[in-house]
């Protein structure tokens, strides 16, 4: 019988494997050269490849043309670190990469990623670190580095081949001398292809000392000396420390800058004869092992002042100084990311003007547009994910209201409310306000998204709802927001009272917007009698067409020609605020629309006009909420006939809404004690 472990093997790809170990000579190198420039490319060419290889997509926001890139999105990965609501700086950084790519100077800058706590900066980093590692696996992100074979003797006189691999990961084509580079580099490349190849630098300290005493072996026959260097296929792994380097802070007294650069291997000292020996010094700091990819700096700007001092010469110079070695080329993406506390020390320290003119700071703020805002807790809380317990319909959209419109600065412009602004921002439409208004708010809201409620915060409530014992198996807005409001006593980044007391007032205006929310879609579970509305809209074209032609109604009835229903087409007009002045007007443009769908050959239907399909639907409401009794449901006691109506729109919600039998009771209760009070909105 077949083992399962020959099981298992049969599921893997063998042929991909040899191509991800691909092995050869130098002159083989050379040929994919010839064939393939781009497999020399830099760490930022290839970083930029990277991620315009996953596609973008163009939009418009406010006039604005904006670019969304895809790799963003962690598609590859299953979604589970994307990036929401952060396009135009996730544009500028793409950019930065960009001109980076193409050697306009950004290259020698450090990337600096700022802004509030969990505003997604680690995670951005951390996406580009699992995507450059996927990107190195693939056709396209292919790169190459070198061992050295080499004889060795051993005690007993024989003679054994010895694989050194150079340590720092270069490019096979530094073997190529300096002198020599030009011409060899326009005879692999030529000025017509429309590549050019741009490696620069010098070997790491080992394989120049290797290739030196080779040099010397040989008499100066490169070709010998090359005949000594198997060429092999990169793969990039943080986890393997191989092209990807992470550097956290310490404490001061353990920090040593030897976990950047390097450090002697005293036992391989014994074997060299000395510590300036490169073959007896482990080029393992992170900007080595970093060499061809990504190295990230956690919080980098709690670093000792040592350290930033190497982070100014790799960024500039890209060249690093391991203890007792010449400066040593590197190429690599420096990025870091910090809180704005750190940064304001930075901007107020006089000594650190030499980092600060070496930054590229790109702010990464909150998100301030409600829909994106809402995308971050639906990746976390879903049916996929949550077991044994339903969430309730506006329940995260609620949590995720209140989350932007803490990051929110107060309009400037009086007959504007912070919940209109948000609206705005999330792209809905409010009389007598533009996009070129929209585009001002935004101008003058210097600060917004860099202060307010982390994303985090609104997750750990989340969570707290949801394992507890409240709901009875669902969990409804009122119990994350209960949980919002009891968490801002002790939420460790508030400093002060009037920001809690601020934050406990947006939420009841939270509360108060999830009241019409709810009480609008009872209505329109109670008017979503498709028969019914089509009726009154039949009534109600009748009696338009009759007034705006000058022309009397027939009674259905009676069967007498009767003035058209003045009391009906206002009742309905009145339910979108057509005031009597403009009444002509909107039954003119109903009716134009109508002739306008017939010269198509169309047929009019209600739900095609959006403003006389809401009008239909609260007139309907108003007609039938007094047979339904609603607000009877407050009582212990329901006749059959209104409960079996009531099960009706219960059913509906269920089935339009996405409510459950539980938080569908839920909100008929709330929304009929919303009526029993009497303050219920037609």
């Amino acid at each position: 019988m077949e083992t399962l472990v020959a099981r298992i093997a049969a599921l893997q790809d063998k042929t991909n494997f040899k191509e991800l170990h691909w092995e050869g000579t130098f002159e083989e190198y050379l040929r994919l050269v010839k064939e393939n420039p781009r497999i020399t490319r830099t760490a930022f060419q290839r970083l930029h490849d990277m991620i315009i290889s996953h596609g973008k997509s163009e939009y418009v926001d406010n006039k604005k043309k904006l670019i969304r890139y895809h790799f963003f999105h962690d598609e590859q990965f299953g979604g589970r670190d994307a990036v929401f609501g952060l396009d135009v700086p996730l544009m500028k950084l793409v950019n930065v990469f960009k001109s980076a790519a193409e050697g306009y100077g950004t290259e020698k800058r450090v990337i600096l990623l700022h802004g509030p706590v969990g505003s997604s900066k680690s995670t951005i980093v951390r996406l580009l670190k699992k995507g450059i590692e996927e990107y190195s696996r693939t056709p396209d992100g292919a790169l190459y580095t070198f061992d050295w074979i080499l004889d060795k003797k051993r005690d007993n006189g024989a003679v054994v081949k010895e694989i050194y691999p150079t340590p720092m990961n270069e490019d096979p084509l530094l073997l190529i001398p300096q002198d020599l580079r030009e011409k060899a580099f326009n005879e692999l490349c030529p000025a017509d292809s429309g590549y050019a190849i741009t490696i620069k630098g010098d070997l790491c300290p080992a394989s120049r000392l290797i290739f030196r005493e080779l040099l010397n072996e040989y008499k100066g026959d490169l070709v010998k000396v090359l005949s000594h260097v198997r060429v092999r296929r990169l793969l990039l792994s943080e986890k393997d420390r191989v092209g990807i380097g992470t550097f956290q802070p310490k404490d001061e007294k353990n920090q040593d800058s030897t976990e950047l650069t390097g450090d002697v291997n005293y036992r391989k000292i014994a074997e060299y004869g000395s510590d300036s020996d490169p073959r007896a010094f482990n080029f393992d700091g992170e900007f080595n092992i970093a060499n061809r990819g990504l190295i990230e700096f956690v919080e980098v700007l709690k670093l000792d002042v040592a350290f930033l001092y190497d982070l100014l010469g790799a960024s500039q110079e890209h060249k690093i100084k391991p203890k007792k070695f010449p400066q040593t080329d590197i190429d690599e993406v420096i990025i870091g990311h910090t809180n704005e506390p750190e940064y304001k020390k930075l901007q107020d320290n006089e000594f650190m003007e030499a980092l600060r003119d070496r930054t590229v700071k790109i702010d990464i703020p909150y998100i301030t547009k409600l829909s994106e805002e809402q995308k971050i807790y639906e990746k976390d809380y879903n049916s996929h994910r949550i077991k044994g317990k339903h969430i309730a319909p506006h329940t995260l959209e609620m949590a995720a209201m209140w989350g932007v419109l803490t990051r929110l600065e107060d309009p400037k412009k009086h007959n504007l409310s912070l919940l209109q602004k948000l609206k705005l921002y999330n792209g809905k439409t409010l009389p007598g306000f533009t996009e070129d208004n929209i585009k001002e708010l935004r101008k003058e809201s210097l600060r917004e998204g860099l202060e307010g409620i982390s994303p985090r915060y609104v997750q750990d409530k989340i969570s707290n709802a949801l394992v507890s014992d409240k709901g009875e198996g669902c969990v409804n807005p009122f119990m994350v927001l209960n949980e919002l409001e009891g968490g801002l006593r002790a939420h460790s980044l508030i400093s002060n009272e009037d920001q809690r007391k601020r934050y406990r007032e947006l939420l009841s205006v939270v509360k108060s917007e999830y009241e019409d929310t709810v009480k609008n879609e009872v209505q329109r579970a109670i008017s979503a009698d498709e028969d019914a509305i089509g009726k009154l809209c039949g009534n109600y074209i009748d009696n338009i067409k009759a007034y705006t032609q000058r022309e009397k109604v027939k009674n259905k009835y009676t069967g007498q020609y009767e003035e058209p229903d003045e009391r009906l087409m206002r009742a309905i007009e009145e339910k979108i605020d057509i005031p009597d002045n403009r009444k002509d007007d909107f039954r003119r443009e109903i009716m134009n629309y109508i002739g306008a769908l017939a010269i198509e050959g169309k047929t009019f239907n209600y739900r095609t006009n959006e403003r006389l399909h809401k009008a239909l639907e609260l007139k309907l409401f108003e007609d039938q909420k007094d047979s339904i009794k609603l607000k009877n449901l407050v009582s212990s006691v329901v006749d059959k006939d209104t409960q079996e109506k009531i099960d009706i729109v219960r059913d509906r919600m269920m089935k339009s809404y996405g409510y459950c039998e539980i938080c569908s009771t839920d909100v008929l209760n709330f929304v009929a004690s919303i009526f029993a009070r009497g303050d219920a909105k037609d």
